[in-house]
């Protein structure tokens, strides 16, 4: 949930899950040192891979090799390449908190937001990168969709917060198409990465106008 606002606050902080907790390690159970270790070998490996190598090329293989763990142990954790993916732009976006600036236009807050969930630096990598993340995240394995829930939710708690307490209801799944909407024609590349904040931010305006 995000924290309440109190009369004289003008903004508000998104938190994000810790590192470890059981409800976003892979597999869904608890994970010892030694095995957390291993993952985040894996999480990271899997972030190098996508900047050198296209998605067609990638594999759980060499990225267990990258990441100096053996293939059988990759499978452990992470049930295909696409659900590994995922996973990494999952964390891109958990670790990256946002605080919302209440005393701002609504536009600027939501523009804000967008660039502050991690796909917006896709735009600085490589295509490569670009076009891996976004096809894994289309994945249709089970695991591969509950981090894409995760991610919807994460996106819904950032929107609201952006669009703040007072907004109309009706105005978050909007916002949240147009979101989802832009990131995908930016993953087919008809959009620049770097042009999904003022997009949306453009429809919140078209919404709500320039009020604060």
């Amino acid at each position: 949930m995000f924290e309440s606002l109190s009369d004289d606050t003008t903004s508000a902080t998104i938190p994000t899950a810790g590192h470890g907790s059981a409800e976003h390690q892979p597999g869904r159970r608890f994970l010892s040192d030694r095995q957390t270790e291993a993952v985040e070998r894996l999480v990271m490996a899997a972030a190098e891979e996508v900047a050198d190598v296209a998605y067609r090329d990638i594999t759980m293989r060499t990225v267990a090799k990258r990441a100096g763990v053996a293939t059988a142990t990759a499978y452990t954790y992470f049930s295909s390449k696409d659900h590994l993916l995922a996973e990494v732009l999952w964390r891109r976006m958990r670790l990256s908190p946002q605080l919302v600036d209440l005393s701002r236009p609504v536009p600027e807050r939501v523009a804000d937001t967008v660039r502050s969930m991690g796909f917006g630096t896709l735009e600085s990598e490589s295509p490569a990168a670009i076009a891996a993340c976004t096809t894994a995240l289309l994945g249709d394995g089970p695991d591969v969709k509950q981090v894409r829930s995760r991610i919807a939710t994460e996106i819904a708690h950032r929107l609201s917060a952006a669009l703040g307490p007072d907004a109309d209801p009706a105005l978050l799944p909007v916002l949240q198409i147009t979101y989802t909407g832009a990131i995908l024609s930016a993953g087919l590349g008809h959009l620049r990465f770097g042009a999904v904040p003022d997009l949306v931010a453009e429809a919140a305006r078209l919404m709500v106008g320039d009020q604060s």
